[in-house]
């Protein structure tokens, strides 16, 4: 394969990545969205605590689709490492979205319902490009070329057949 072939796979592969990516992030944010404007319409909390908990929850969700299906092939020998780092990340997307948020909701006095909506998609937009960066940065690697390899090559070697000795023609 030439350099521009490599380039397009490389491409595609990427195309794919942002589009499962961005396949779990709409669905969480719909989740975050459902969540903050469930607490915003029938509690007391504040815009901004209440945001935050639909971000939190929009978190919990997102991990599951993001292993489970955007980085199924990535590195899974870490787990606890991983699951460190995504909250890491994902605390400091909370920060950037929420910030967002409270600059709106308390820097300029803009929290009627449709303005706090708009300022929570501006906040989950800027954060989600963090996030998206880091997440496949340092949270969920992918393998070394070489790994890859073994590890492929291990899982061809369980499908194999045992090593029986197959029965031969039969002779008379």
């Amino acid at each position: 394969m030439g350099e521009r072939g490599t380039l397009r796979a490389r491409l595609d592969l990427l195309a794919r990545e942002v589009a499962k990516f961005g396949a779990v992030g709409a669905l969480g944010l719909v989740v975050n969205m459902a969540v903050s404007n469930l607490i915003w319409r029938t509690t007391d909390i504040p815009v901004v605590r209440a945001g935050l908990m639909g971000t939190v929850v929009a978190i919990l969700f997102n991990y599951v689709g993001f292993r489970y299906w955007t980085y199924r092939d990535r590195d899974k020998t870490g787990r606890t490492r991983e699951l460190m780092l995504f909250l890491l990340f994902s605390a400091a997307g909370a920060v950037i979205e929420t910030g967002v948020l409270y600059l709106a909701t308390y820097g300029f006095g803009w929290n009627s319902p449709v303005q706090s909506n708009l300022f929570k998609i501006l906040g989950i937009g800027i954060a989600t490009l963090f996030r998206f960066w880091s997440y496949r940065t340092w949270v969920f690697r992918a393998l070394p070329p070489e790994e890859a390899v073994l590890d492929t090559d291990r899982f061809l070697e369980q499908r194999r057949p045992s090593d029986a000795v197959a029965p031969g023609p039969v002779s008379n």
